[in-house]
């Protein structure tokens, strides 16, 4: 659940849906609109703290954390 705490307490003012859906087998991808942004089943490995956050940052680029102005 890191990643999740990490995205909206950085980017819930640019975030419209999050959701969280079950896999199996320790399935653990996250994609932002369609694409692809971290798969364990790609990696072998599940995402380290704070590596879905700065995927994240990469792709949305420079926008404001939520709370920074």
């Amino acid at each position: 659940m890191s990643a999740v705490k990490d995205l909206l307490s950085n980017y819930q003012h640019v975030i419209d849906d999050l959701r969280l859906i079950t896999g199996s087998k320790g399935v653990f991808d996250v994609t932002v609109d369609g694409e692809m942004l971290y798969s364990k089943h790609e990696t072998g490995r599940h995402a380290d703290d704070g590596e879905v956050l700065a995927l994240f940052t990469d792709l949305v680029g420079p926008i404001a954390r939520y709370g920074d102005e």
